[in-house]
């Protein structure tokens, strides 16, 4: 691995090269930015995938509503349609892509959903609308400058941290670190629930050191549902995990589930697939009649289903009080829109 990383490190210097001059033109107006006149909060990271960027736009979504008219507008990774696209009743996750799908099913009474790689034509399209949001949610779009948000959250995985890590494709950071001095707020995800309070400073001091000096930092973990739902209804989840099953995930980082689920006792096999994964026949066809376990990001491009097909929800859940305090005092003023 340090071989390939050697041979690899060029292409890492001239992508972070090639980063750093478009960086540049926006920066000096040669390439042009725009800002809107409603409240935008952009939710991304500095890393490709698995830093929990949907749950925090679930998260948001939850807080702001009904106190505002929410919009969430997402590139739509996947999918199979062009161009600006409105979720509505006849809406499939071919339509819209995965995760904002999942976002549509679960708030489709509440939020406006909107998909479009613009995010310039899209956040036009969307003030155009009869009744348009009074705040967009900008999902995985801390790296589309075209858009100037008036808020930005930068996620960081814990154990994945982006100080640890190096550009694409020696590391998995796919933006230079500098761009998080531009962060409203750094939120450190998927933390363990009994994360020590000398892990949090030592953390902190870590990330101090390439964010604005009165950036907060808080941290974040995974809330578990303690139901699993299928075609056939909901279950608790103690009384599914007491026979073994069949783990299937298409998502970038799938450990804290796997630990979540040993903590638990259970017995399974992991089956793993790439991020964003679209289930072939074949492969449906060999999990059917299996005892299957899924998280609900996958549940969703699952074109088929049967009554052993199961999905996990999950949350994001401030660690501390004291986590969700600082979150709320940074986005306070979106909530009195």
């Amino acid at each position: 691995m340090r071989y390939l990383s050697f041979l690899l490190f060029p292409f890492a210097l001239l992508y972070g090269a090639i980063v750093r001059l478009r960086h540049w033109c926006y920066n000096t107006g040669i390439f042009k930015e725009h800002t809107f006149a409603v409240p935008t909060i952009c939710v991304g990271n500095v890393a490709v995938g698995g830093t929990g960027k949907s749950p925090m736009v679930e998260y948001l979504v939850r807080q702001l509503h009904p106190k505002c008219r929410v919009a969430v507008l997402s590139r739509g990774y996947k999918r199979k349609t062009k161009g600006f696209v409105l979720a509505d009743a006849q809406a499939t996750v071919a339509d819209l892509g995965d995760e904002p799908f999942q976002f549509w099913q679960k708030f489709h009474k509440d939020i406006i959903l909107a998909v479009c790689g613009d995010r310039v034509e899209g956040m036009r399209q969307l003030l155009q609308l009869p009744t348009p949001p009074t705040v967009v949610i900008l999902d995985d779009a801390f790296q589309h400058r075209p858009v100037k948000a008036t808020k930005n959250i930068v996620l960081t995985a814990y154990g994945q941290l982006f100080t640890d890590d190096w550009l694409l494709p020696v590391g998995r950071l796919r933006d230079v670190v500098s761009r998080v001095q531009q962060a409203d707020i750094v939120v450190v995800t998927k933390c363990p629930p009994d994360l020590s309070v000398a892990e949090r400073e030592r953390i902190v001091a870590q990330l101090q050191k390439k964010t604005r000096p009165q950036t907060p930092i808080v941290f974040a973990t995974i809330a578990y549902s303690e139901q699993v739902y299928s075609v056939a209804g909901e279950s608790p989840l103690e009384s599914f995990i007491q026979q073994p099953f069949t783990l299937v995930t298409g998502i970038a980082n799938p450990q804290p589930l796997l630990d979540f689920l040993k903590r638990k006792g259970a017995d399974f096999q992991h089956i793993a697939f790439p991020d964003h994964h679209h289930f072939t026949d074949k492969e449906l066809q060999q999990l059917q009649g299996l005892r299957v376990l899924t998280t609900e990001k996958d549940y969703v491009r699952f074109e088929q289903s049967w009554e052993g097909l199961y999905y996990l929800p999950i949350e994001m859940q401030f660690c501390t009080n004291e986590d969700a305090v600082k979150f709320g005092t940074v986005f306070g003023a979106f909530m009195q829109e």
